[in-house]
C-alpha cells in the first residue's frame, strides 16, 4: 500500500478562498446598499460620454476646451428648464388623470364586444379578474415614488444638479484621470487600454448619441399622432413612448401594445386598430431604418446579441440594466475582442521550438 499523500490544501490556500468569498459578498452589499448612488454616477458617466463628444465639436471652432464645457452645460441647463416649463406639469397632471383613472379604463376594456367573444372562448375574464387589479397596484405603486419625485420641484432640481456636477468634473477632470491611471500601467499594456479606451469611448457615444435621436423621433411622432388622433392622456404616453427606445426592440413593443390598449378602451374598435396601425408602422421604420443605422454603425452588435443582453441585464438590474445593456455588451466585446487579438499575436510570436531552431 503506497503512503498517503500529505493534503495539497495549505493555510495561505483556505485563507485566501475565504477571503475571496467575504470581499465578493462585502462587494454585492456595497453595490446593494449604494444603488442609488451608482444609478447617478452611471447617469453621469453616460451624460458626459455623451456631451464629451459636443465638447469636442466646439473645440474644433477654437473655444477652448473650458468655453466649450461651459457652452454645452449652460445648452443643457436651458433645454432642462425649457422641458420643466412647457411639458413637465401638463405631462404630470396627464399623467396623474391616467393612474387614477387606469381602473375604470381596463374595466371598460373588459365590457367590449370583441373582449366578450374572446371571453366566452378562451375564458379571459376569470384569469384578469384576478390578475388585474394586483398588476394595477404594482403599477400605481411603482408610479406613485415617481410622480411624487417629478412633482417635488425640489427632489428633481437636487438629483438634476446632482448628475449636472458630477458630469461637470468629469468632463473637466476625467480625461486627466484616465490619463494618470493609463500611467501606472506597464509599456506593453498601456497601448492595448489605450485602444479599448478609445474605441469604447466612439462606440458608447456614438450609441447614446443616436438613442437620443432615435427617442426623439419616436416621442415626437407618437405624441404628434395621438393629439391629432384625440387619445386622451396624450402628452405621458408619448413620452413614455419615446422612452420606450431606451430599451431597443423589447421597450416599444411593450409599449406601442400598451398604448393600443388604452386607445382601444377609450376610443373604440376603430381608434384601436388605427394606433395598433401607427405602432406597427412605426416599428418597421425603427427596426429597419433608425435602429440598425445606430447599433450597426456604432456598437456593431448583433440584433441577437442585442436583445438576449437586454433580456438578462433586465432581469439582473430591472430597468437600469435594460437600458444599460447595450452600452455594457458593447464595451465587454471590444475588451474581448482586445484580448482574443493579444493572444493570438502571443502564440504567433510565441518561444521557438527545437524544430524551429534546428
Amino acid at each position: 500500500m503506497s503512503p498517503a499523500r500529505p493534503s495539497q490544501v495549505t493555510l495561505r490556500t483556505a485563507f485566501t478562498v475565504c477571503f475571496a468569498v467575504v470581499a465578493t459578498a462585502a462587494l454585492v452589499l456595497f453595490l446593494y446598499e449604494t444603488r442609488l448612488a451608482l444609478t447617478i454616477t452611471v447617469a453621469a458617466v453616460m451624460l458626459a460620454v455623451a456631451l464629451d463628444h459636443v465638447v469636442h465639436l466646439l473645440e474644433a471652432q477654437r473655444l477652448g476646451r473650458a468655453g466649450s464645457i461651459a457652452v454645452t452645460v449652460v445648452g443643457v441647463i436651458l433645454i432642462f428648464v425649457g422641458l420643466s416649463m412647457l411639458v413637465v406639469p401638463a405631462a404630470v397632471m396627464q399623467l396623474r388623470d391616467f393612474v387614477a383613472s387606469a381602473p375604470k379604463i381596463f374595466d371598460n376594456l373588459r365590457h367590449t364586444p370583441w373582449f366578450q367573444r374572446l371571453n366566452a372562448w378562451l375564458d379571459l375574464d376569470a384569469r384578469i379578474k384576478d390578475a388585474v387589479p394586483g398588476v394595477l397596484d404594482l403599477a400605481q405603486g411603482a408610479l406613485n415614488p415617481v410622480i411624487s419625485a417629478l412633482t417635488s420641484a425640489l427632489g428633481a432640481v437636487a438629483a438634476f444638479l446632482t448628475i449636472l456636477t458630477l458630469t461637470v468634473f468629469m468632463l473637466v477632470f476625467g480625461s486627466g484621470l484616465l490619463g494618470r491611471l493609463l500611467g501606472l500601467l506597464s509599456p506593453e499594456a498601456r497601448p492595448i487600454w489605450e485602444r479599448v479606451l478609445a474605441e469604447s469611448y466612439r462606440a458608447v457615444g456614438g450609441y447614446l448619441g443616436g438613442v437620443l435621436f432615435i427617442c426623439s423621433v419616436n416621442a415626437t411622432l407618437t405624441t404628434s399622432y395621438l393629439a391629432i388622433s384625440r387619445v386622451p392622456y396624450f402628452l405621458p404616453l408619448g413620452i413614455l413612448s419615446g422612452l420606450s427606445s431606451l430599451v431597443p426592440y423589447a421597450g416599444p413593443v411593450l409599449v406601442g401594445g400598451l398604448i393600443t390598449l388604452v386607445a382601444l378602451a377609450s376610443g373604440g374598435l376603430v381608434k384601436g386598430l388605427v394606433t395598433l396601425g401607427y405602432f406597427l408602422l412605426y416599428g418597421q421604420l425603427e427596426g429597419n431604418l433608425l435602429g440598425p443605422f445606430v447599433f450597426k454603425r456604432t456598437v456593431h452588435l448583433d440584433p441577437l446579441i442585442t436583445l438576449l443582453s437586454v433580456l438578462f441585464l433586465a432581469e439582473l438590474l430591472g430597468i437600469v440594466g435594460a437600458v444599460l445593456a447595450v452600452p455594457a455588451v458593447a464595451v465587454a466585446q471590444i475588451l474581448l475582442r482586445e484580448l482574443l487579438q493579444l493572444r493570438r499575436e502571443r502564440i504567433a510570436t510565441g518561444p521557438v521550438g527545437p524544430a524551429a531552431r534546428s
